[in-house]
């Protein structure tokens, strides 16, 4: 089955083709992802309008080049995915009328796919995949969840963030030291260059039980501490670097303590701040010191792409799973809601 998947939830329009045909990452046909940094830069922040706006001129454009780099017409689909929430309600609308249209005309199953989940069986594309039962790490810049995985549709909820998620946060704490939009990847690479141990600060919530996350009292500690310093260039190097290893320390932490409750020594991890190359070393090493491991999508899969929405909905497609013809989207979508998926033939 040759499922073409569509993403745009928020700033990044996605496009990809994947062939249940083709095991793991040969499956995946050909992916591209067009981003809308330079677009919102100017305003720090996302424009839902001009998000929607630039998915309409984006979206089509780019399902012809990933189809032409896929070798396909779009004669050979056999399914459409699209990203049905949550997000953006504008910038979700785009996908989905789009992909239910496309099928409407090519008389094809289309479905939609929950943000979320597309992430979290992000990794599930690569080689060597993981089976269910496990645990997720979900962390983006809009999600911080730890996801208990009985199979591939039925999730429990475990822990998540009760303010920022842990990319906000980063998001957030670039911004206060004046670092360009985005700020995440900028304070990561700065944070490079900074002293271990300059800047200790606090990894919140660690010294209680449970496994939820907050990280807006970390944000305030290091505004203080950005405030009280000389505010040279090494000063600034040395508190990213002691922001990123509270974040990093402060989800590994919770990742532990997750694989314990939930008997398990198989973690997956997905979301934008996945890509983090300290973090992916620290759950590493976690997860061999307890005889398990740690799995983690490529880290162009990290971020919002189409690649994850064909493979999610390929899984439920096969799963004779699918949409009526309707146009609808969902703006807040709770992921334990989705139904199971079956094993499709």
């Amino acid at each position: 089955m040759r499922v073409l998947g569509i993403e745009t939830s928020c700033d990044e329009t996605g496009v990809a083709v994947y062939d249940t045909a083709l095991d793991g990452a040969a499956g995946l046909r050909a992916h591209a992802v067009y981003s809308q940094i330079a677009l919102h830069a100017e305003y720090g922040g996302v424009v839902p309008e001009l998000a929607s706006r630039d998915h309409v001129r984006k979206l089509l454009p780019l399902i012809r080049q990933t189809l032409a780099e896929a070798g396909l017409g779009t004669a050979d689909l056999d399914g459409v995915a699209y990203t049905a929430g949550p997000g953006l309600v504008g910038a979700l609308l785009v996908g989905a009328g789009t992909a239910r249209a496309l099928a409407w005309a090519l008389d094809v199953p289309a479905v939609g796919v929950h943000h979320m989940e597309g992430h979290l069986l992000a990794p599930l594309i690569e080689d060597d995949p993981p089976e269910p039962p496990f645990v997720a790490l979900l962390v983006s810049g809009g999600h911080t969840q730890l996801v208990a995985v009985d199979a591939i549709g039925s999730y429990r909820l475990l822990g998540e963030t009760l303010d920022d998620a842990a990319g906000e946060a980063f998001d957030k704490t670039a911004k206060l030291m004046g670092l360009p939009y985005p700020g995440g990847p900028q304070l990561a690479a700065l944070a490079e260059q900074g002293t271990p141990g300059a800047f200790r600060f606090a990894r919140p919530m660690t010294d209680r039980p449970g496994l939820d996350f907050s990280f807006s009292g970390l944000k305030t500690q290091v505004l203080l501490a950005w405030q009280q310093s000389d505010q040279l260039p090494q000063t600034r190097a040395d508190i990213a670097r002691g922001f990123e290893d509270a974040v990093v320390d402060t989800l590994a932490i919770k990742c532990e303590r997750a694989l314990d409750a939930a008997g398990s020594d198989t973690l997956v991890v997905a979301g934008g701040v996945g890509a983090n190359r300290r973090l992916r070393a620290k759950l590493q090493a976690m997860c061999a010191q307890r005889g398990g491991r740690a799995c983690f999508p490529r880290p162009s899969l990290c971020t919002d792409n189409g690649a994850m929405i064909a493979f999610a909905g390929a899984l439920r497609l096969q799963a004779g799973q699918h949409d009526d013809a309707e146009v609808k989207v969902t703006a807040r979508w709770d992921m334990a809601s989705l139904p199971a998926v079956a094993a499709g033939g």
